[in-house]
């Protein structure tokens, strides 16, 4: 297949695509999102285990998930891996760049993902004279603080099961927001990312989902959790719940 063929093929527009509400075109006007879809670079998708980029690696885009999710995670000094953080469709990664313009951590695909790839450079140009996209990219910006301080939050919670709880109510938050279902969503992640992330060993993780689905707070099967008692999973993590059970 030639090389004009293969960008073809990969090509999605801004105009037509599904998380469009999500991403930085949410609130522009359509010759404005023509503006920004003539910079955004779209290749084949990453395969599960590929990394988008590397701890170290120079800052010249930040990246857009279209499809897929990603893991983040950074290597200590003796070789063992940190997980930073798990990423969704519609949103952005590698902002955390920005500052030292080099990325201070690996991402990888944990499933096939399609990632729209868009040059920092002229996304600044761009923001420069166009209002909306340069505050939808401060509102890009915030929510990464915001979820900076979640995890914080998250991972100061004493209890393992107050950890995990709030984990599952994280995630069906985000899947929420993106028009998913927040009720019943699919893991892609394994249980040791998770314990990685969360700071338990994998034994306890997989005791908790046990202990979570036999309490009738949720139902797993496989990587496929079916939230069955939203008030209940919320009070455990210590957050509100801000979707309707059952929701798809």
């Amino acid at each position: 297949m030639l090389k004009q063929d293969l960008s073809k093929k990969y090509e999605v527009k801004c105009q037509s695509c599904s998380i469009s509400r999500l991403c930085l075109p949410v609130m522009l006007a359509e010759t404005d999102i023509e503006h920004l879809d003539a910079i955004v670079q779209r290749s084949r998708p990453l395969r599960k285990s590929e990394l988008l980029f590397s701890d170290g690696e120079k800052f010249e885009n930040v990246y857009a998930i279209r499809s897929g999710s990603l893991k983040s995670y950074t290597i200590s000094e003796d070789g063992i891996e940190q997980i930073t953080g798990f990423h969704l469709p519609g949103e952005i990664v590698g902002l955390d760049a920005i500052n030292s313009g080099s990325h201070p951590s690996f991402a990888k695909a944990l499933e096939t993902s399609a990632i729209c790839a868009i040059p920092f450079d002229k996304l600044e140009e761009l923001a420069r004279s166009m209002p909306g996209l340069q505050q939808q990219l401060f509102k890009v910006m915030s929510q990464e603080i915001r979820e900076d301080q979640e995890l914080m939050m998250l991972l100061n919670k004493k209890a393992a099961d107050e950890r995990l709880a709030a984990f599952i109510i994280n995630l069906s938050q985000r899947f929420g927001r993106r028009g998913l279902s927040s009720s019943q969503f699919r893991l892609t992640m394994t249980r040791s990312d998770i314990g990685n992330y969360l700071g338990l060993a994998v034994e306890t993780v997989s005791r908790l989902f046990t202990k979570f689905q036999q309490n009738e707070l949720i139902d797993v099967n496989d990587k496929e959790v079916s939230i069955s008692d939203a008030e209940a999973l919320s009070s455990l993590a210590g957050t509100r719940c801000h979707f309707v059970q059952g929701e798809k």
